[in-house]
């Protein structure tokens, strides 16, 4: 109930009187603020104190350092102050096109349309879990429709952002509810791995994977280091395309590595963000994930659709983890969510509705393979063409790890010194570590990065 207010006895005077005190009051403190910007006038610390630097030597955050660049996103970042007309950019993984241009998938573009003119949508928040047609269908694509776990209801699946999310998700899980808190990776891996499972709370450590000497796979390191490892932990898998080498193991490899875990009882995570992107193949590029599944044994699995929908900036990743029961996924499904509200609370929800309408609809995800294989067909031309000039130039050493190596990036073999000068001398941008992105080549711009290369090699070797 609202307060009742009423006036006192005598108002009139009260009034008089109150309104003289108030008056009072007022002066005095107009006086004193007079006396104390006069003071502040004639005040030696004046200067200083009404400085921008004095006001920001007295914030609490003032002994923030400032933060690196990204070793990734820095590349972008120094390319982008670059002023010279002939600059390339090979460190984002992002596709181009032929002509250097960013690509919004047609049948994206179609999806959205679609969405765009069903009025019975709304903005209503997702579940925590995401939107459910989303799930059932990442589940399918890289398990397989007729996937043992996903016809007995033993995978349960949680809408992520993007790649990242899904990795961050599944190992704050594995940190909280699973007996093993440590996760070997390989050596090397995608730069944001470590930081990613480190702050989940788990424990990282390192196997062999790749050879320097061959630029290939060092497959007999690899098993030794599984083999090595304590039963039970958690090993990474890059479930095609391994980034940043580009170098992935055979089939029979795989075999091999699927019963040496199964084995020693470790747990697979696979980070799966270049579905049918590699080979241009959807089922081809997700056999070692199913091979996996197939054997009635559990696993995580890290879905993005950055990469083979062209979906960067929309952040649509999902989550998918294969368990022995049903019963045991619905447990595991309602401790993610506990994972999840207080991190993010719930995904969005306009990136993974283009990804559902694309799968659900068969004409619609026929144009998305289509579309698909194009981009690998061009990531895998433009291999070509580098090997092709780089043997027409002469330049010294074994380029066929280029064509041998699969995906959107290319481990050159080149060194840290090397890379600098390419900076330097012909403005092309990479990593440190020598990863160039193949999607970021052209025809055009195929000579200039062999002309680099070729000098790098010959004048630094």
């Amino acid at each position: 109930m609202s307060p009742q207010f009423t006036s006192p006895p005598n108002s009139d005077a009260h009034s008089s009187s109150s309104t003289s005190s108030i008056s009072s009051a007022s002066d005095r403190r107009l006086n004193a603020l007079v006396r104390h910007l006069a003071a502040e006038e004639s005040s030696p610390m004046d200067s200083l104190s009404a400085s921008p630097t004095a006001a920001r030597a007295d914030s609490v955050f003032a002994h923030v350092v400032q933060g690196p660049e990204d070793p990734i996103l820095g590349v972008t970042v120094a390319y982008n102050k670059d002023q010279s007309p002939n600059k390339v950019n090979l460190g984002v993984g992002a596709y181009r096109t032929e002509e250097g241009k960013p690509l919004v998938l047609n049948v994206v573009r179609k999806a959205e349309q679609k969405l765009v003119n069903d009025m019975s949508r709304v903005k209503e928040y997702l579940p925590i879990v995401g939107l459910a047609e989303f799930n059932k269908l990442s589940a399918r694509l890289i398990l397989g429709s007729d996937s043992p776990p996903v016809q007995e209801n033993r995978v349960t699946t949680v809408q992520c952002l993007s790649g990242t999310g899904s990795l961050r998700v599944g190992g704050e899980f594995l940190a909280r509810h699973y007996h093993e808190r440590t996760i070997y990776i390989p050596t090397p891996t995608w730069g944001n791995h470590t930081k990613v499972f480190t702050l989940a709370g788990l424990s990282v450590k390192n196997y062999r994977y790749y050879d320097p000497a061959t630029r290939g796979l060092n497959f007999q390191g690899l098993l030794e280091d599984l083999g090595s490892a304590p039963a039970g932990a958690v090993v990474l898998l890059h479930a095609c395309a391994h980034n940043p080498t580009g170098v992935d193991p055979t089939l029979e490899q795989w075999e091999q590595i699927r019963q040496l875990m199964r084995s020693r009882a470790l747990l697979p995570f696979f980070d799966s963000a270049y579905q049918g992107f590699a080979s241009g193949s959807l089922d081809a590029d997700a056999q070692s994930v199913r091979r996996f599944a197939a054997d009635g044994g559990e696993l995580l699995v890290a879905q993005s659709y950055a990469k083979n929908m062209g979906l960067y900036g929309e952040r649509v990743g999902a989550l998918s983890i294969v368990l022995k029961t049903s019963e045991v996924a619905t447990k595991v499904e309602s401790q993610l969510k506990l994972v999840i509200r207080p991190m993010y609370s719930n995904p969005p929800i306009h990136g993974a509705s283009i990804v559902a309408t694309i799968l659900k609809d068969r004409d619609l995800f026929n144009e998305w393979t289509i579309e698909l294989k194009a981009m690998a067909d061009r990531i895998i031309s433009m291999r070509h063409q580098l090997f092709d000039s780089l043997r027409a130039k002469g330049t010294p050493g074994d380029w066929s790890h280029i064509i041998k190596q699969i995906g959107m990036f290319t481990f050159t073999g080149l060194n840290p010194e090397q890379v600098a000068f390419m900076t330097k001398e012909y403005h092309i941008y990479m990593t440190s570590d020598g990863r160039i992105s193949m999607a970021g080549l052209s025809s055009r711009t195929v000579p200039h990065l062999t002309e680099a290369i070729h000098a790098a090699v010959t004048r630094l070797a």
